[in-house]
């Protein structure tokens, strides 16, 4: 695939980069226009998006490095300051908890806040599946004889076999699950439905794409690592879902994502 995009002198663009930032400004954008909607200031969508790319790093370099701890005893500088080694599952518990404490130092309502960035997560996990595939870091599944399968021969991780190309399974999933939430998301729901709706379609997508990877079956002998948390977090989605509508009280003043 193609890696490197574009080199001007000492500055190189890389896809997954570009696809990366892509995902975030365009996030940024929308929440910035969900925010006003809601009657919030549109202004606080650029310390949440920041908030999210902080704790999203932090949180996927810890899970690589705990989960590492070879790596990290042969070289712990080049292991711990590498770009490599970003795991999705500890970049998105560490984006969530980064935002979660932003927004409640704002004194912002934490659900609402969720559902205004529900379909945007799917959004940009699908850009960066995007950067995955176009600079083939190696997530792509195993070798295939199906017609779409594909090469990746010049990737970051190159292979002349055909195999799955997996990260287009995931992108082409979760935009769709983000079109989904995105044409939903003005619906009279209970605060926190789309947020869990999120965790749902999250769970439910990694699990399926996970069959088309390479990971060794850890968990109980039956999920991959991946599988197994995906399946956390629809039963954490689903059981918000149950928990903001069956259970939860509001009072009668409470604004709905819809407001």
């Amino acid at each position: 695939m193609y890696p490197e995009l574009l080199k001007i002198g000492p500055l190189t663009i890389y896809s997954y980069g570009l696809m990366a930032a892509i995902g975030f400004l365009l996030g940024g954008y929308l929440l910035e226009r969900e925010l006003a909607r809601v009657g919030r200031k549109k202004e606080l969508a650029g310390t949440i998006i920041i908030a999210a790319i902080i704790g999203g790093i932090i949180g996927s370099k810890i899970y690589f490095l705990i989960d590492n701890p070879s790596l990290v005893k042969e070289d712990f500088f080049g292991t711990v300051f590498s770009g490599a080694g970003l795991v999705w599952y500890g970049g998105l518990l560490g984006g969530l908890l980064a935002v979660t404490w932003w927004i409640r130092k704002k004194g912002l309502p934490f659900l609402l806040v969720g559902d205004l960035l529900a379909p945007l997560l799917l959004m940009g996990q699908g850009m960066g599946r995007i950067g995955c595939f176009l600079s083939g870091d190696g997530c792509y599944g195993p070798p295939s004889d199906v017609p779409w399968a594909m090469s990746f021969p010049n990737g970051v991780v190159p292979t002349m076999e055909k195999v799955h190309p997996t990260p287009l399974y995931d992108a082409t999933l979760l935009i769709s699950l983000f079109l989904l939430l995105w044409f939903i998301r003005k619906k009279d729901f209970r605060p926190g439905t789309l947020f869990g709706l999120f965790g749902m379609f999250m769970g439910m997508e990694r699990f399926f794409t996970e069959f088309f990877r390479t990971h060794p079956i850890e968990i109980f002998g039956l999920f991959t690592q991946a599988q197994f948390f995906s399946i956390l977090l629809f039963i954490c989605g689903l059981g918000l879902i149950i928990y903001v509508n069956k259970f939860k009280k509001y009072p009668d003043t409470e604004n709905n994502t819809t407001a």
